[in-house]
């Protein structure tokens, strides 16, 4: 069998297609109704649930070492807080009085969580903490301890713990405290009066966010292993203590989820930083949604709960081990435990673009492609380094979605404004959780001169691109960058994503307008290669899968292939749906959610639809449409999903050089079509069905690991899952 690495061409059929013969050219198709009849999409809600299933079972594989299963059972648990914050309030309030009839959305969307939060504890604690105490970790409760680790903790806690905290009793005087999202809190019943006598028998402790909720215990004798303890075991192993004079009843711990979407008028605000400054604190304290107590919870602080904050039955969830299991990735660091993570791996100098020479110099030579993480990001921070330190660099322009609160690409601007060159940072403040480092980012640039501009009203940033401005003999040339993701080194150690350097006059022309629209907004940028949203993004990629659709049925041949994380816009699947039912070949690589039911008999035949779960995140948008002898390759920053195309400014620009075209069709596309190991396949009823070899078949991603292996002699850093 020919490895997927190897193959040259898009292949005609995955090998796991189930798809009807199509007709030769030399036949054209009978005819199809083009408009097919009304069907139901899928959820994208359950479809976002499937995708957590499916990184679950990387926690529930044995071939998978024991702190990376840890790691991604962590991750479900990440992603299901994220849902709850910016999925779940909608779904709450039209099953509300007076929503529709029937249309507890809520309840469903809530029921399936359960089930998936059932399977996550059952795993935990049946085999991933007996595996973990096999090797030696541990994480000892109050009643496993020894009397030497009982005395440290109380230690710890007089010390370190106790200090912070303040119980607080309710009464008139002190109502319910405001309790923050996804803040660990005890709710505690008390018998006694206070000391002035009276029965307020309920008290809320808040777990401090400021102490790390696991430690690690002094090693026991020369067996004693690694023995850690959570800052919530010390503080129930010390509650009575808090309240003297008072007998505690009972007690549960909690953790209640907010509605965390941030809802700022953009048009009635006159300065959007200082709005979302404000707006970042109402966020802790948003609409609740989800309610989670302890399994032991008595009915009476749950009934109590649940009613302070006002949710549903379908809203609370008891879970039987620790209630943020978030926390727990702590532990994958603290015990480091080198062979129960992945091998690390190392990314590569980009092969094409030699050590020797400035990176500048070789894309004058011609056009560069970096495939992360398999080769470095490092090679972007190199270009832009170059262009803060050479005297010729006039201007830099630089979008800005994620970066994080360490950025070295930040720096290098701050540092570029110092030697004098124009700087401008098209900067977005409404990128969901990141809003915060990106508005100091905002005021450390404009502080030392550098032109920040905060994006269009109404729409979020979304684009990657880099544009510096180099003066050359008597004229000017411009060099950039163009991404699949973001600017943020981190990221791009975890995430597969492709980062395109070229000095192509028309694509740099383009990029130049997109930056003058974004900073003056005065009227729309002619674009020559270029297609941006929200202006003409979505209406091209219509009209180039209808073109693959009427290229079909011509008996001309019709070919899509298309890799994304989500697939969730209505106009765009209907327009898939149309290509198909005309005879077009139509594979999606969708990483998440995805509403198309493919495979259905009459109506989506020549559809399938894939996702990869592997070690790194799948992040990468490529696009290709082939129209009878015609075909054509793009690289995007957007989803198929309605906000990209029409809430957001984003770019999608094609690939024209042959070798670099053919590396993107073999690298992102043919291997992940064959791809055996990692693949899941959509089925007609939004069940996903895992590949056949799991253990010893071909995966994307493991070949591309192969094909750019570091030789032994280079620096290593150590292996990380995605988050």
């Amino acid at each position: 069998m020919t490895h997927p690495m190897h193959q040259q061409p898009l292949p005609p059929d995955p090998p796991d297609r189930h798809t009807p013969d199509l007709p030769s050219e030399a036949a054209p198709p009978a005819a199809a109704d083009p408009a097919p009849a009304a069907f139901e999409l899928l959820d994208r809600d359950h479809s976002i649930l499937a995708f957590n299933e499916r990184v679950l079972d990387w926690a529930e594989r044995d071939d998978v070492p024991l702190l990376e299963r840890l790691r991604y059972l962590c991750i479900v648990s990440s992603n299901l807080d994220e849902l709850f914050e910016v999925r779940a309030a909608e779904h709450l309030m039209a099953s509300s009085p007076p929503g529709p009839p029937g249309g507890d959305s809520f309840a469903a969307l809530a029921g399936a969580v359960k089930t998936l939060v059932a399977r996550q504890y059952t795993l935990y604690n049946d085999t991933l903490t007996p595996a973990l105490a096999a090797r030696g970790i541990r994480i000892v409760g109050h009643g496993e301890r020894t009397k030497a680790q009982r005395t440290w903790v109380r230690e710890h806690f007089e010390r370190q713990v106790r200090p912070l905290l303040i119980p607080v009793g309710l009464d008139p005087a002190h109502p319910f405290p405001q309790v923050a999202n996804k803040s660990l809190n005890f709710i505690v019943r008390l018998r006694g009066g206070d000391a002035f006598g009276r029965d307020n028998e309920i008290a809320i402790v808040k777990v401090p966010r400021a102490l790390p909720r696991l430690m690690r215990l002094p090693r026991e004798g020369a067996h004693g292993g690694q023995s850690f303890v959570s800052l919530s075991s010390i503080i129930r192993a010390h509650l009575e203590e808090l309240f003297a004079g008072r007998q505690v009843l009972e007690f549960s711990q909690f953790r209640v989820t907010r509605h965390s979407d941030l809802a700022v008028d953009e048009e009635d605000v006159r300065n959007l930083r200082t709005a979302l400054r404000q707006g970042l604190q109402q966020r802790h304290y948003g609409q609740a949604v989800r309610l989670e107590v302890s399994a032991g919870c008595s009915p009476f602080l749950a009934d109590l709960l649940q009613a302070q904050f006002a949710l549903p039955d379908a809203a609370v969830m008891r879970v039987p081990g620790p209630v943020n299991l978030v926390r727990l990735m702590q532990l994958v660091e603290l015990a480091g435990e080198a062979d129960l993570l992945f091998p690390p791996w190392r990314p590569t100098w980009p092969r094409a673009l030699p050590r020797a020479g400035g990176v500048m110099a070789q894309m004058r030579r011609r056009d560069i492609l970096i495939h992360q993480p398999f080769e470095s990001f490092d090679a972007v921070l190199a270009f832009l380094r170059e262009a803060v330190s050479d005297p010729q660099v006039l201007a830099i322009k630089q979008t800005v979605y994620r970066t994080g609160a360490d950025s070295e690409m930040m720096e290098l601007l701050r540092e570029a404004v110092r030697r004098g060159k124009e700087v401008t940072v098209v900067l977005e403040l409404k990128a969901r959780f990141d809003e915060e480092a990106n508005i100091n980012w905002a005021e450390a640039l404009e502080s030392i001169g550098a032109q920040v501009v905060y994006g269009v009203v109404g729409l979020k940033t979304h684009a990657k691109m880099l544009l510096v401005t180099r003066r050359e003999g008597a004229g000017l040339r411009r060099y950039g960058h163009l991404s699949t993701g973001n600017y943020n080194p981190r990221t791009a150690r975890l995430y597969t994503d492709l980062s395109h350097l070229t000095v192509d006059e028309r694509i740099t022309a383009d990029m130049d307008a997109v930056f003058d629209h974004l900073a003056n907004q005065n009227r729309r940028p002619r674009l020559q290669r270029l297609l941006m949203a929200p202006f003409d993004l979505q209406r091209s990629l219509i009209e180039k899968i209808d073109a693959a659709g009427l290229a079909a049925e011509r008996g001309e041949g019709g070919r899509i292939v298309a890799k994304m994380n989500a697939l969730t816009d209505e106009d765009l699947i209907k327009a898939l749906v149309r290509a198909g039912r005309r005879g077009a070949r139509i594979d999606l690589i969708v990483r998440g959610a995805c509403m198309l039911p493919a495979g259905r008999p009459g109506r989506t035949d020549n559809i399938r639809v894939r996702s990869i779960i592997g070690r790194f995140l799948e992040h990468t948008r490529v696009f290709y449409f082939g129209m009878g002898k015609h075909d054509e390759l793009y690289l995007a920053s957007a989803d198929w999903m309605n906000r990209n195309m029409l809430r957001r400014v984003e770019l999608a620009w094609p690939v024209t050089d042959p070798r670099l075209r053919q590396r993107i069709i073999n690298e992102c596309l043919v291997a992940y079509l064959h791809d055996d190991r990692d693949a899941w396949t959509l089925q007609p009823d939004g069940r996903y069905v895992r590949a056949p070899r799991v253990l010893d078949g071909n995966g994307a991603q493991q070949a591309l690991m192969a094909r750019y292996a570091a030789p032994p002699s280079e620096p290593q850093k150590r292996a990380q899952a995605w988050t």
